[in-house]
């Protein structure tokens, strides 16, 4: 008797645990959505939950309500990952964003083995590292030529497309849609409105990323059952290629004159700042790798 309950304390110890972490995945994830240089869907496809997300949206009324119990925790956490990093963009990223920002590179960075070998779980051939090069290549051309795109004014079409662009992010993993949207003058506004709880921006903002989600899962669901080994070298493609434009982007400006004098620090203390923040995020990754052997998601 006493084993027993032991055994059900010990359960329901790994049990909480597990939807504790969950929870924690789900902030990353929401986080990941708006962060610059990141997407949604790439920590999904890192912490191991991106084939459960999309299976289920490819299929909502199959499993439901079991589902639903796996995702409730990660749901909260990406809604609450999501305001809790609109209210610290201008607190963090108005002065170090590009340091903060090599914090999340870092993250991605210390991923990249074990979704490298995620990739090549059923095999790899030449075509597949191909695919993967060309991907990286084709996502840092797409992220330069954002660069140059002229800013929009905001209103509900804008918002609304906004949306089904944020949320394309989760379901094509690697494509970092913040960017374009600070590209297009939309990313500051956007978070501020997110940390305002502005329902003229989020209901439209909701509704294109929900129709976003809904229309595209099928297929996404469809072509990783059928191009598996493609599909994941196209998305270690789509994250090394959106990680390395990060730098001229954002990370290289920092180190300018200019950038310098808004840090108020040297180039020196600059640059390790900078480098702390990256190696932190990739023993951040190990660390949450660890954790996911202990608290599996399968």
């Amino acid at each position: 008797m006493r084993k027993n309950t032991t055994n059900t304390a010990k359960h329901a110890m790994n049990s909480t645990a597990a939807w504790i972490v969950l929870l924690f995945k789900g902030m990353l994830i929401g986080i990941g959505a708006i962060l610059p240089g990141l997407s949604g869907g790439v920590l999904a496809v890192i912490f191991g939950i991106y084939d459960q997300l999309i299976a289920f949206l490819a299929n909502i009324r199959k499993n439901f309500i079991q589902n639903m119990k796996f995702f409730l925790p990660i749901g909260i956490g990406a809604v609450f990952g999501i305001f809790l990093f609109s209210i610290a963009v201008k607190a963090a990223f108005g002065k170090y964003e590009a340091q903060f920002v090599c914090l999340f590179i870092g993250f991605v960075i210390g991923t990249l083995p074990s979704l490298y070998r995620k990739a090549g779980a059923f095999g790899r051939a030449i075509r597949q590292n191909v695919i993967l090069a060309v991907a990286a290549v084709a996502i840092f051309s797409l992220m330069m030529i954002g660069n140059s795109l002229p800013d929009i004014q905001p209103n509900t079409p804008v918002w609304f497309f906004s949306g089904a662009f944020v949320a394309l992010g989760f379901i094509v993993p690697g494509l970092s849609t913040s960017n374009f949207l600070i590209y297009f003058g939309l990313y500051d506004k956007m978070a501020e409105a997110i940390s305002l709880i502005d329902f003229f921006m989020l209901i439209p903002f909701g509704i294109g990323a929900v129709l976003c989600i809904l229309l595209f899962a099928k297929f996404a669901f469809w072509l990783f059952k059928m191009y598996y080994a493609d599909m994941y070298h196209l998305i270690v493609g789509l994250v090394i290629g959106s990680s390395l434009a990060i730098f001229p982007a954002i990370v290289f400006p920092s180190f300018t004159d200019a950038g310098l004098a808004m840090l108020e620090l040297s180039f020196t203390q600059a640059a390790v700042f900078s480098v702390i923040m990256l190696v932190a995020g990739i023993a951040l990754s190990y660390a949450f790798s660890k954790l996911e052997d202990r608290y599996p998601t399968d």
